[in-house]
């Protein structure tokens, strides 16, 4: 079909309505062919290409699945409170204060108010960092040649600098990410050793404490030691569920976690949303 004009142009765009590519936001949500849930509720339903980005705004209670199609994704995620994004993830205090560097089923992701912003509820993977954050555009070009976003290597900073001026943050609003799919180990000396994924199909799941602004950036880990950029698909959906509530077993899990619960609850009861 010829561009050359406008009517062109025109006819050629409204021709690609309806098609589905490999990577893609579904919009509708439910209209996602294979949804974990019922379909209406299905909120965000999107496939992230190796060496791209996405972001949303979701609500409280909404749970996220993450899941490694192929094998090589490594999901980089920040977090910010949706109204106050300088209430945001804070991935050493998430650390310290749960007393464990490895993320995994029944960790909370912590901002530096002490407050929960999501809960990991779900995880078949067990290959995820917080101690290596996500790659850098200096690092890139030396090790690939080229880290700008619209390269064949972008870096996940430069990503993530993309995905924060669309909700209105700047690069100073971004602290070190956390990632999921490609996991590190420390060794007794304290070096790191790079641990790779489980292979294809791991998940994680994750639960909203309170709305969040979610930035995701599907590139390599920074601790990656092959030569080449390696980057599949990164699944992403998610639906509308509950909050953690008393009495459920991961507000019991630990006191920690419990004070976290405790501490947001409050924040929340006091603007009258819980």
């Amino acid at each position: 079909m010829a561009t050359a004009t406008t009517y062109g142009a025109r006819a050629h765009a409204r021709a690609q309505e309806g098609s589905r590519t490999e990577a893609m936001p579904v919009v509708p949500a439910g209209a996602w062919p294979a949804p974990p849930c019922e379909a209406g509720h299905l909120v965000w339903a999107e496939t992230v290409a190796g060496g791209n980005y996405t972001h949303k705004v979701l609500a409280r209670g909404t749970e996220l699945r993450l899941t490694d199609l192929r094998g090589d994704a490594c999901a980089h995620l920040l977090l910010y409170a949706a109204d106050r994004p300088w209430e945001r993830l804070n991935v050493a205090d998430t650390v310290k204060v749960q007393w464990n560097a490895y993320l995994g089923e029944g960790q909370l992701l912590l901002s530096d108010q002490g407050r929960g912003l999501a809960s990991l509820v779900a995880d078949t993977s067990g290959r995820h960092d917080t101690l290596c954050g996500t790659s850098t555009l200096v690092r890139n070009t030396q090790r690939y040649g080229d880290g700008t976003p619209q390269s064949a290597s972008p870096a996940g900073r430069e990503l993530f600098k993309l995905a924060a001026a669309k909700n209105g943050l700047e690069p100073r609003d971004l602290p070190p990410s956390l990632s999921f799919f490609q996991g590190v180990e420390v060794r007794d000396d304290g070096s790191l050793d790079f641990t790779g994924s489980a292979g294809p199909g791991g998940s994680v799941t994750l639960r909203t404490e309170q709305d969040v602004t979610v930035l995701l950036a599907n590139v390599p880990h920074p601790a990656d030691p092959r030569t080449e950029y390696v980057s599949t698909p990164l699944e992403v959906l998610a639906w509308r569920a509950a909050a953690t509530a008393p009495g459920d077993p991961l507000w019991e899990a630990t006191p920690e976690g419990r004070r976290a619960f405790l501490n947001t609850a409050e924040f929340l009861a006091a603007r009258g949303i819980a």
